[in-house]
């Protein structure tokens, strides 16, 4: 142990750093690449927007794999020479990673024995092309790396036993003392920055030695590297029976090279649970440990009371080590509210532990680009993307309400995001796998209050539509997201009446309106002209004017009606817009009134929702009719992008926290004539389609004219999975039992006055009606 500690965490202020997911990780022969996949690998001025957040430094890529594949000789310096200039430039400091996840260029691996020596052959080299670099991580979590690689089979060179783990750790370990060596022959005050994921591992008694052993492995890199490891060392029995020459290990002792910081990387899923009870929890978490039948869980879906997250790890880090810390990665894969509560929750742990004498240096937002198929490890290009600081998705980056609270952490200023006041899902009923079991005291649990939901103080979400299947789906997905919200009827806010839109404005006092209600009968709209732009033009600018003068976020809907169909490539949100009919018309008419009053607004077109919450729309219409063995009929030459509800509308949430304004288009993508997404439906379902029949639209008896063609597509970025991925989740929910959802539906039934007519207006979405006619 090493009882010198540094005392310096008072003596400066806690810094924020970025981070930038950067993977080249090997499978077998294949080679995932993370900035190939989020773009920065030919995006330069993605400099200038890491900046703007107020980092001081960033974890930086200048990665053996890419610039020197095929040797020093042939080291292409294009790249990090512009990348790097540029930082300093914006007076950002880089953390150079020369291996992330990575095992080297293809003529090597964890377990070449020439590994170490050859990376640090290219450290070297980066350190006398830059000789300015402070700081470096040679190789990015050591410890996890080996563990994937060398015990896990999961990457190169997909070892699955305690021998190839070690040996990869102590190459690694090796590699990084040799690296340090090469760097500080060029510049002495070069510092080590060494990163790996410390979570902890709790159990029931049964499991209790083997959740010891793995609370003493997850220290190993760090205790290598600091010539801990000896035969006192409470793994050195471990170590020495893999057979690996114990010479390798005391190497360390005689060579060590302690970390200048110690990098603590934390996610949701660190700390883990073991359960001699294998029954109890889902078959993807089963396993033999030690030869026990068991369940290796996230400790968050256990625990009836969650631990305390990362302030406890970082004391035993710095009661261990007594070396400066840093968390290095603070991120979490989820809906937009709770990364922000995440980060929330990181950085107040961070000022907690200073406060406590920690010498904690920083917390770095990872990543700043968002990452792709973690969900998978990165064996497999699925296309699943977690956005960051940053979308990727959109040209260019977009900034997110990540980016937002960065600069505000940076600034010093006080964080603004209403949100913010809600509990993260980790902290909440409802996140458990099966029926939670007690908290060990030695988790250092947080009060049994910590995981209530958002207060009733919190400002609210305003929702209007309460009869309606979109305005319930946005009130369904705010209670299980936790953000708070009202769900208003035309009895409590008539959006084409002013007086009554300033009333629930100034009562309710919400951050953001998402306005779902308005005129719906496509047909009927044809001879109701007033009533039509009265509900779906005139109230909306009404409610636009009233949220731009309280600088109130709104978003809105509009429709793919507004287009006349006449090209044949999907339409984007500058197309230009021609309607055929009055409905059209008056969502043209909102969009332009909306924007003009409010510049702040979101206005999404979108277009023939299905989902699993409700037994109107087409979809499910269809698949029931066919269930039963009866006729169906839909038209053939209507070609539409079909839009799963639940998607939407968690899109819709992020882009309402994000404060994103304009015409925004979503949907599942693809282009579908009704008849070919009621047979893709069926097929999906496996349910016989030999009774759907196909017809014109001209035999259809509209009163209205529909475009013929009328997908869409988006030149802002794509944000809803494809149609096919939607379906298949549909499928899963459609016939399950949703007693919230229930519960929703027959309070607002119960709480709302009848508005005859009214009520009809707002209770279905164009885009059923138009399908039910088909």
């Amino acid at each position: 142990m090493n009882s010198t500690k540094s005392t310096n965490s008072h003596n400066r202020p806690l810094e924020l750093w970025g981070g930038l997911e950067c993977t080249v990780n090997r499978v077998q022969d294949t080679y995932h690449r993370q900035l190939d996949r989020n773009g920065h690998d030919g995006r330069a001025d993605d400099i200038a927007r890491f900046a703007a957040t107020g980092i001081r430094a960033i974890r930086y890529p200048v990665l053996w794999e890419r610039t020197a594949p095929e040797g020093l000789d042939k080291a292409d310096w294009t790249w990090p020479d512009e990348r790097l200039a540029a930082l300093r430039d914006a007076g950002v400091n880089p953390i150079a990673g020369l291996i992330h996840h990575g095992s080297g260029p293809r003529h090597t691996s964890l377990v070449d024995p020439a590994f170490a020596e050859q990376l640090a052959a290219y450290a070297g080299a980066v350190a006398a092309r830059y000789p300015w670099l402070e700081y470096y991580t040679p190789v990015n979590e050591i410890c996890t790396t080996a563990r994937f690689a060398g015990l896990y089979g999961v990457w190169y060179p997909h070892g699955r036993d305690d021998r190839t783990f070690i040996q990869a750790l102590l190459n690694q370990c090796r590699a990084t003392v040799l690296c340090m060596r090469a760097i500080r022959a060029v510049n002495p005050d070069a510092k080590l920055v060494q990163t790996d994921d410390l979570g902890k591992t709790y159990s029931t008694p049964e499991m209790a030695q083997i959740a010891e052993f793995y609370n003493d492995r997850r220290w190993l890199g760090w205790d290598l590297l600091c010539g801990m490891v000896g035969p006192e060392h409470a793994l050195w029995d471990y170590l020495v029976k893999t057979g690996i020459d114990p010479a390798e290990i005391l190497w360390f002792r005689d060579n060590p090279c302690p970390p200048d910081i110690i990098g603590v990387n934390y996610y949701v899923t660190s700390e883990r649970w073991l359960d001699h009870r294998p029954e109890r929890f889902p078959a993807h978490t089963h396993g033999i440990l030690g030869g026990i039948a068991s369940a290796d869980v996230e400790a968050v879906r256990v625990l009836a009371t969650p631990s305390a997250g990362i302030a406890p790890l970082l004391a035993e880090a710095w009661e261990r080590y007594g070396i400066p810390l840093a968390i290095t990665e603070a991120h979490i894969d989820a809906n937009r509210e709770d990364q922000l509560r995440w980060l929330l929750e990181i950085w107040e742990a961070a000022k907690e532990v200073r406060g406590n004498g920690v010498d904690l240096r920083a917390v770095t937002v990872w990543s700043l680009l968002g990452a792709f198929d973690w969900n998978s490890l990165v064996t497999e290009n699925r296309g699943y993307y977690e956005s960051g600081a940053f979308d990727v998705r959109s040209t260019p980056p977009r900034p997110t309400a990540v980016a937002r609270m960065m600069r505000e952490l940076s600034s010093g200023a006080q964080l603004s995001h209403p949100v913010l006041r809600g509990q993260g899902w980790w902290r909440r009923p409802g996140r458990w796998l099966c029926q939670p079991v007690a908290t060990p005291d030695a988790v250092g649990s947080i009060t049994a209050d910590g995981h209530t939901l958002v207060g009733t103080d919190a400002a609210p979400l305003l929702i209007t539509g309460a009869s309606g299947t979109l305005g319930r789906a946005f009130a369904h997905i705010c209670r299980k997201r936790n953000i708070a919200y009202r769900l208003l009827s035309r009895h409590d806010m008539d959006i084409g009446d002013a007086a009554s839109v300033a009333r629930a404005l100034d009562l309710h006092k919400p951050w953001a309106v998402i306005n779902t209600a308005g005129y719906v009968r496509v047909d009927d709209a044809e001879n109701d002209v007033a009533r039509c732009m009265r509900e779906n033009a005139e109230g909306p600018a009404l409610l636009a004017a009233a949220c731009a003068a309280r600088n109130i976020h709104l978003t809105t809907f509009s429709s793919d009606l507004v287009f006349d169909g006449a090209q044949d490539t999907p339409y984007v949100e500058s197309s230009p817009a021609a309607p055929l009919g009055v409905y059209g018309r008056s969502k043209l008419e909102a969009e332009r009134r909306v924007l003009d009053a409010h510049p702040g607004a979101l206005v999404v077109r979108t277009s023939a929702f299905f989902g699993p919450w409700d037994k109107h729309n087409f979809v499910t219409q269809a698949l029931q009719a066919l269930e039963r063995g009866d006729a169906f009929t839909a038209t053939s030459d209507l070609v539409v992008s079909a839009t799963y509800v639940p998607d939407l509308v968690h899109a819709c949430l992020d882009l309402a926290i994000d404060g994103e304004a304009g015409i925004w288009h979503l949907a599942n993508g693809g282009a579908v004539s009704w008849a070919e997404l009621a047979r893709l439906a069926a097929d999906k379902a496996g349910i016989d389609a030999g009774r759907l029949e196909a017809k014109p639209a001209a035999d259809c008896g509209y009163v209205a004219a529909r475009p013929a063609y009328a997908a869409l597509s988006s030149e802002r970025g794509i944000l809803l999975p494809a149609l096919d991925n939607a379906l298949a989740r549909y499928l899963e929910l459609r016939n399950q039992h949703d007693p919230e959802m229930e519960e929703l539906i027959r309070t607002m039934e119960t709480r709302q006055p009848q508005a005859g007519s009214q009520r009809q207006m707002e209770e279905t979405p164009p885009e059923v009606f138009q399908a039910n006619q088909h």
